[in-house]
């Protein structure tokens, strides 16, 4: 379902403009169906988030997550809203998406197929 809202769209065409190697090698296994038929969209609005990859149909969101979000409060309560919406949510590190994709491949497929427990990241 795409938005209307101008603001939105604009800031999710930036993001979509501006993505690091570990982003572009995801969305290249992502799109397109590729997982099992499983359609993924880029920079999808969770308001008043967005999410970097989302199954729609699965309610599924992967991250590709660098340096920065080591330890982040922010990303902690960004997670637990998106897990209030009905989400589960995936993060990798960049570094294991360049160098261990295969393992990154087949987290996502075990999600997907759902056989994935789920984690609570939210503390006490």
């Amino acid at each position: 379902m795409r938005t209307k809202d101008f603001a939105t769209t604009t800031f999710a065409q930036s993001h979509r403009a501006a993505v690091t190697d570990a982003e572009r090698k995801l969305w290249y296994a992502l799109r397109g169906r590729r997982f099992g038929g499983h359609k993924f969209v880029r920079q999808f609005s969770v308001d008043p988030y967005f999410a970097d990859f989302c199954c729609r149909t699965s309610r599924l969101i992967v991250e590709a997550d660098g340096p920065q979000h080591s330890e982040s409060q922010h990303d902690a309560r960004r997670d637990a809203c998106l897990v209030a919406e009905g989400f589960s949510v995936l993060r990798f590190w960049n570094n294991d998406i360049l160098n261990d994709f295969e393992s990154v491949r087949e987290t996502i497929t075990t999600a997907l197929d759902g056989r994935l427990e789920p984690y609570d990241t939210v503390s006490g």
